[in-house]
């Protein structure tokens, strides 16, 4: 098991001192607020992510509306002769 970079006996020693350090009343409201906050990165940065996502596709989608070449004249002409007939 490799848990960000680390092997399963760094995570048990990391366990062992926390348990330690801040004893067993302590330790489930530390794990519980750790989470919490890992969870609210996660989500914050998943909702950056796509925010960039949907600028860049609405940049490339306009950029593509500029970058369409406008209908020959003569086309243009065209649809102005057929809408005067109807």
């Amino acid at each position: 098991m490799d848990f960000f970079g680390i092997g399963l006996g760094e995570v048990l020693l990391i366990l062992v001192v926390a348990l330690i350090i801040w004893g067993p009343k302590r330790l489930p409201e530390i794990a519980r607020t750790l989470g919490r906050t890992l969870h609210s990165l996660r989500k914050a940065t998943n909702d950056f992510t796509s925010q960039i996502t949907r600028d860049i596709d609405i940049e490339e989608s306009e950029s593509r509306k500029k970058d369409k070449p406008a209908p020959p004249r003569e086309d243009r002409k065209a649809e102005r002769d057929t809408t005067k007939d109807e």
